[in-house]
């Protein structure tokens, strides 16, 4: 049934707890929002394949809760994982301030020296911000992440993070071929020039740094600049 998925990725969403990491994940599974979702409690776990650069993947995504009383589920939930989206509250500044706490939760919990990081602002459709995007950008690449802003509500930019940080993974291969390696799989190249659908929509206009990229998938904010963007299909 999975013959044609090249790999598959543990994905894990963490941050402080009501920054929307739920939220995110609904949105990119099941294209749903519900303003009422309640906290998780524990560990919640959700399955999508999707298709990058012409190479298909299957993600299995982990969305933890941010609360203090369930930390003790942390060494087994970052053990093996490939990729980490770290969310923050743009209206919280609190959420933007703990962040170099889940940095180093991470650094402490994660098996892989290689892993690959993307920082997620959420909750841009709100007007009372806290957390300017510069700030965001400069963290990010201080820590050497991916980064940009998103909105689970509205759906902008959360499609374009996850593929961002799929694609990354992907062009790592020391993080996923030596599972694949007995299955003979090979990547797929899109032809030169070929195109999909560009990042659209009020994290775009938000993210747009023309000297950031000569891509034109510039929705995602490269960091360091070997990074290249993605696609927002929503």
């Amino acid at each position: 049934m999975d013959e044609d998925v090249l790999t598959t990725l543990k994905i894990l969403i963490i941050g402080e707890s009501g920054v929307g990491k739920s939220s995110l994940l609904l949105r990119f599974t099941d294209d749903t929002f519900d303003p009422e979702l309640a906290a998780t409690i524990g560990v919640d776990f959700k399955v999508k394949t999707i298709s990058v650069d012409g190479n298909k993947a299957k993600l299995a995504i982990w969305d933890t809760a941010g609360q203090e009383r369930f930390r003790t589920l942390t060494p087994s939930y970052y053990r093996g994982a490939q990729g980490v989206i770290l969310v923050y509250d743009v209206t919280r500044r609190d959420t933007f301030v703990k962040l170099d706490n889940w940095l180093n939760e991470l650094e402490t919990y994660c098996t892989r020296n290689d892993i690959v990081n993307m920082l997620v602002g959420n909750k841009i459709d709100k007007e009372n911000r806290e957390v300017d995007r510069n700030e965001g950008l400069k963290f990010a690449r201080k820590h050497s992440m991916l980064f940009i802003e998103a909105s689970a509500k509205t759906c902008d930019g959360v499609q374009c993070a996850f593929e961002e940080l799929v694609e990354k993974i992907i062009q790592t291969p020391g993080l996923w071929e030596s599972e694949n390696q007995n299955k003979g799989v090979k990547l797929s190249h899109r032809e030169e020039g070929q195109g999909g659908g560009a990042c659209v929509g009020l994290g775009s206009f938000l993210l747009l740094r023309a000297s950031i990229s000569k891509s034109p998938y510039r929705n995602v904010e490269a960091t360091p600049p070997n990074y290249h963007n993605s696609r927002d299909k929503c």
